[in-house]
């Protein structure tokens, strides 16, 4: 998957979020904002081509206050699914937040 298409997407008429991951976010005290600024300046650090229903990928961004977010996407024909968000445990990745530990 690549970060253009997932860009062109990107848009509050393409994207895709159910009631569950709304409640997610609400819990995780991340906001739909940081999510979409997450996605739009963030990277691909995992491809997942084979998901169902929808082929989908682990984005890594900060916030423009810095917060660190990965974000997991789904995409189809149409949409940009927003699956999940949430803050990286240290204890599971490295420092970078890219790699599984």
């Amino acid at each position: 998957m690549e970060i253009e298409t997932i860009l062109e997407k990107c848009t509050n008429d393409t994207i895709e979020v159910t009631q569950h991951v709304l409640m997610r976010f609400h819990q995780r005290n991340i906001s739909y904002a940081e999510v979409k600024e997450v996605i739009k300046n963030g990277e691909i650090i995992e491809d997942y081509p084979n998901d169902y229903p929808y082929p989908s990928c682990l984005i890594l961004g900060k916030t423009a206050e810095g917060r660190i977010l990965h974000t997991v996407v789904g995409l189809s024909e149409t949409k940009l699914w927003i699956i999940t968000a949430y803050e990286p445990d240290a204890e599971q990745w490295t420092e970078d937040f890219k790699t599984r530990k």
